[in-house]
């Protein structure tokens, strides 16, 4: 009997203790599936390279990718390059200045390189991965941004998703067509920054453009703010973030990062 006893008492424990395992570990399981997705932002490149009709090329502006880049790589954030073709992003000659520094680390990164040389096509990202979409500037940004219809419906997701949208100089260019699903133009009522049609006339290239960036988003709702020709500019509206020139680069990028925290 004593034996018996001793024998149930032993085989109701193991049961006792094979039960507390199996309840931690459903307690446990979904620790691993909740892992959070890694802070990533996007930014969008100009496949453009040729300016108008004038022999000239053109392409993005060195210091509106590198700068912010700079400034989100540095903020935790992973960044992802797309296009509108999903190819080489070509750099504006004019702008290849590396006697800056974050020019100069930024296109002796081969593997950020790599990203510029192989950029994403809009059809290949997932709006769900990304907190945030910067398009940067340069002259070839007026020609294949503003009617690539897959980039508008991208960058449309991400802000609706709650994300936040970025632009300088130029690459307001891309959310000149850009509509929410309620059909009203993302600009719409927001104010806005961007090259100016007085900065467009200084560099004298006007009457190349196939659009002055300024009237267009005026055009669409915005409210155009400037500062003086080719002095930093920076306007937070809401989830979009846009900047007037060059030297709005990085202000953009740090207004960006303070509102995803």
């Amino acid at each position: 009997m004593f034996n018996l006893k001793t024998s149930l008492t032993l085989l109701f424990a193991a049961i006792t203790l094979t039960g507390c395992i199996g309840v931690n570990a459903q307690r446990v399981a979904p620790v691993t599936s909740n892992t959070p997705t890694p802070k990533k932002i996007l930014i969008v490149l100009t496949n453009h390279e040729q300016l108008g009709n004038t022999g000239q090329k053109t392409g993005f502006y060195l210091d509106e990718a590198a700068h912010p880049h700079a400034v989100f790589t540095q903020a935790g954030f992973e960044v992802d390059f797309a296009s509108p073709t999903g190819e080489a992003a070509p750099i504006d000659p004019k702008s290849y200045k590396l006697n800056d520094p974050l020019n100069k680390k930024f296109v002796e990164n081969p593997k950020v390189m790599a990203k510029v040389e192989d950029t994403l096509s809009p059809e290949e990202v997932k709006p769900s991965e990304y907190k945030a979409i910067f398009f940067a500037g340069g002259h070839g940004t007026m020609w294949d941004f503003p009617n690539n219809q897959k980039l508008a419906q991208l960058t449309a997701a991400i802000y609706e998703q709650g994300g936040v949208v970025g632009a300088v100089c130029h690459g307001p260019a891309a959310l000149v067509n850009v509509k929410l699903s309620n059909d009203a133009y993302l600009v719409a009522g927001k104010t806005v920054a961007a090259f100016t049609n007085e900065e467009e006339a200084a560099v004298g290239l006007t009457k190349i453009m196939p659009f002055l960036l300024e009237s267009k988003l005026i055009e669409r709702g915005a409210k155009h703010t400037e500062a003086p020709n080719f002095q930093a500019h920076v306007v937070v509206s809401d989830r979009l973030v846009t900047g007037q020139n060059p030297a709005s680069a990085i202000g953009v990028a740090e207004q960006m990062v303070r509102l995803l925290k």
